[in-house]
């Protein structure tokens, strides 16, 4: 007698087989969403830092532009519409000091960004080397990095002397065999812009240098060692090795350089304030907002300064961004 297998009975085989089928995955995010993410929650400290301590200072200071403010007045700000740009620009009492400390500045950051730029590359070069005791050297350039400014600022004021004790006069007084006078390096007009640079250059760059030191060790030996073998001179390995590999860390370097610059103020206040550096030639815009906020009590006009040259920073950034745009870069 025949047995007749139920219907909803499976056969062996595919019933194996439906057992053995992996079990369905659950679905993932795409990478690109979970990358975004990510970015996000690791730039979000430093991006929260950047809106508290720039953003906001920098809205406030907009709004006060527009505002008669002063510091210790008992009466209420009052509203004052463009009238502080219209004064910084048409005023001569205003529009003086102004042009005279924005022109300081550029001058100081056209001397400043290649002299530094390059002294860094110079020093990184020599500096990367596998010498013994190397890291002494090292250490030795970035230490006035360490420094901070006002410190720096009191060593070479020191240094830059007027009188005869003044270490720079008395070293040139040496060498002269006595024919060298006293000289008043920051208070002559033609001196005290080119103190300030060399003063800021010597505790700058060992920043740079640390950089593009870092650039140059990621440089493949084998690109030297190919370059030996095609006869290439050291100024050729240089030019056509170095340099190439290193471009968009000078970029930077440079960038940053730039930056900075357009931000002295530490070493002109002390030293106009303490070491009777020449107002006028060593002007900055910064000493300049610094000293019409505080001195002159004259909170409005002090932001319409800043705000004015935080936009010719920032374009002038650009345009540098522009110019200077590593090969690579889309």
């Amino acid at each position: 007698m025949k047995t007749v297998e139920p219907a909803h009975t499976a056969a062996p085989g595919r019933a194996q087989a439906a057992s053995s089928a992996p079990p369905a995955k659950p679905s993932r995010r795409p990478r690109g969403n979970r990358d975004l993410l990510h970015g996000l929650l690791m730039s979000a400290p430093a991006v929260g830092g950047l809106i508290a301590f720039v953003g906001i200072p920098f809205g406030y200071a907009v709004v006060l532009s527009f505002y008669n403010v002063r510091l210790g007045s008992p009466l209420e700000p009052a509203f004052f519409g463009v009238e502080h740009y219209r004064r910084l620009f048409t005023d001569p009492d205003l529009s003086g000091p102004f042009l005279r400390a924005l022109l300081n500045n550029l001058t100081f950051a056209a001397v400043v960004v290649p002299l530094q730029t390059g002294l860094a590359l110079a020093l990184a070069i020599l500096l990367n080397r596998k010498l013994k005791a190397i890291g002494l050297f090292r250490s030795f350039f970035f230490m006035p990095v360490v420094f901070p400014m006002a410190l720096v600022a009191v060593i070479w004021r020191l240094i830059l002397a007027r009188s005869e004790q003044g270490m720079l006069n008395s070293a040139l007084d040496v060498v002269s065999f006595g024919n060298w006078g006293a000289f008043d390096w920051l208070g002559d007009g033609l001196t005290a812009m080119g103190s300030i640079i060399v003063l800021s250059v010597w505790q700058g760059v060992g920043f740079q240098m640390v950089i593009l030191l870092a650039g140059l060790q990621q440089i493949p030996g084998e690109l030297y060692e190919a370059s030996q073998l095609d006869r290439a001179s050291r100024w050729q390995q240089f030019r056509h090795v170095t340099l190439p590999s290193i471009r968009g860390t000078l970029v930077f370097v440079a960038m940053l350089t730039s930056v900075l610059s357009f931000r002295v103020f530490d070493q002109v206040y002390i030293l106009i304030r303490g070491g009777g550096l020449d107002e006028d030639a060593t002007r900055t815009v910064m000493y300049q907002a610094v000293t019409t906020a505080f001195d002159q009590n004259n909170i409005g006009q002090a932001s319409a300064v800043t705000v004015v040259f935080f936009l010719i920073v920032v374009a002038l950034t650009i345009v540098q961004r522009r110019v200077v745009r590593p090969d690579n870069e889309d």
